[in-house]
C-alpha cells in the first residue's frame, strides 16, 4: 500500500466542559510515516484530543489542520472521507453482524454509487464492489482473520474484537489511523500479535499513526516520538529514550513508576 500523505497539525487546542479543562493549549504534529504515541496519566486529557482530532468533540479554541486544511469543525463522516480512520477505546463493532459485514461498512466513504445504481446492480456497481472485496481480503489477510470472517462479532474473544476493529479502520483506506488504547484489555499474546500488526503497518505499508496507550513498555518500544500530557498540558515531546529519563514525567508517574522503566532508586530520587 503506498505511503499517503498525512500532516497533521494542533494549535494551541484548548477544549472546556465548563469549567473543567480537559485540554490547554496544546501543540503537536504527525508527520507522514510516523508513529506518534500519547501518553499521560488518567484523567490527563488523552481521549479528549483523540476525540478533537477525529471530529467527536468540538476544540474550544485553537486550530486543528490536516494536510493544510482546517478540520477543526468538520463533522465525523467528512473527516473520514478526508482520511482519518479510527479506533476506540471501548469497542464500537455491531455485534450481530460477521466480521466482513462490519468492515463492508467502513467502505461507504469509498463508494462512488448512489442509491438508484446500487438497486439496478448496473456493471460499473458490481465491479466497484469487487474492488472493495478485494481490499477487505487483503485486510484479512494481512490481520490473520481468515478463519472468522463470516463469524458473527459479538462470538468472538475480545481480543479478536479488538483485532477486528482495527481491520474496520484499515477498510476506510486512512491516511492518518487514530488508535484510542489498542492494546488494552488484552492478553499477553493478544498485545504481541497488535505489537506485530502495528510494526507491519508501519515499516511495511507506511501507514501514519497516532495513538494513546497506557502499556509504557509497548509505547516505548514501538514509538517514534511520545508526547505527554498531564492535567490537560503537554508536559513532554520526545523520543522514547527522552521521556523516560525526563523528571517532570517521572513525576507525574509517580506511583506507577515501574511501568517506565524506572528503578526504586530513581524514584527515590525525584520524590
Amino acid at each position: 500500500m503506498a505511503k499517503r500523505q498525512a500532516e497533521l497539525e494542533v494549535k494551541r487546542l484548548s477544549l472546556s466542559f465548563g469549567g473543567i479543562h480537559a485540554i490547554r493549549d496544546v501543540d503537536l504534529s504527525v508527520h507522514t510515516g510516523e508513529l506518534v504515541a500519547v501518553i499521560g496519566p488518567n484523567g490527563a486529557g488523552k481521549t479528549s484530543l483523540l476525540n478533537c482530532i477525529t471530529g467527536f468533540y468540538k476544540a474550544t479554541s485553537g486550530d486543528i489542520v490536516f494536510n493544510g486544511r482546517s478540520i477543526t469543525r468538520m463533522h465525523t463522516h467528512k473527516l473520514t472521507s478526508l482520511g482519518i480512520g479510527r479506533t476506540f477505546q471501548n469497542i464500537e463493532l455491531f455485534p450481530g453482524m460477521t466480521v466482513l459485514q462490519n468492515m463492508l461498512l467502513a467502505r461507504h466513504t469509498r463508494s462512488s454509487y448512489n442509491f438508484g445504481l446500487a438497486c439496478l446492480f448496473s456493471p460499473s456497481v458490481r465491479r466497484e464492489e469487487v474492488r472493495h472485496h478485494e481490499i477487505l481480503e487483503e485486510i484479512i489477510d494481512f490481520l490473520e482473520m481468515q478463519s472468522i470472517r463470516k463469524e458473527l462479532v459479538g462470538s468472538l474473544p475480545y481480543g479478536m474484537r479488538k483485532r477486528v476493529e482495527l481491520g474496520r479502520a484499515l477498510a476506510s483506506e486512512p491516511s492518518l489511523l487514530v488508535l484510542d488504547e489498542p492494546f488494552a484489555g488484552m492478553t499477553l499474546e493478544e498485545k504481541e500479535d497488535m505489537v506485530r500488526f502495528l510494526l507491519e503497518l508501519h515499516d511495511g505499508w507506511g501507514q501514519t499513526m497516532i495513538l494513546v496507550e497506557h502499556d509504557m513498555s509497548i509505547v516505548m518500544s514501538i514509538s517514534e516520538r511520545i508526547i505527554v500530557l498531564n492535567f490537560g498540558e503537554k508536559l513532554a515531546e520526545g523520543i522514547p529514550s527522552e521521556i523516560q529519563d525526563h523528571p517532570e514525567v517521572i513525576r507525574a508517574y509517580l506511583g506507577d513508576t515501574t511501568d517506565l522503566g524506572l528503578g526504586t532508586k530513581e524514584a527515590e530520587e525525584v520524590a
